[in-house]
């Protein structure tokens, strides 16, 4: 299975793979919290979401925190 979008597209916003899947990764968990906070149902994968909104120049390595907090 191919990625849509292309890594191309999705390297304009963020400059390397090893960034991508950290800010895809936190991004996904964040609409996963939200949707299970809000009781919302997603009509697609966290990840698909945040995969699309990084190509959409939505969230790039510079405006989502990347580190992951231990509790």
């Amino acid at each position: 299975m191919m990625l849509y979008p292309a890594m191309n597209k999705l390297t304009e916003h963020v400059p390397n793979r090893y960034m991508m899947v950290n800010v895809v990764a936190r991004r996904a968990r964040q609409i996963a919290e939200e949707a299970e906070k809000n009781e919302e149902h997603l009509e697609e994968k966290p990840v698909t979401m945040a995969i699309n909104e990084v190509a959409e120049g939505k969230f790039d390595a510079s405006t989502i925190n990347t580190h992951i907090d231990e509790n």
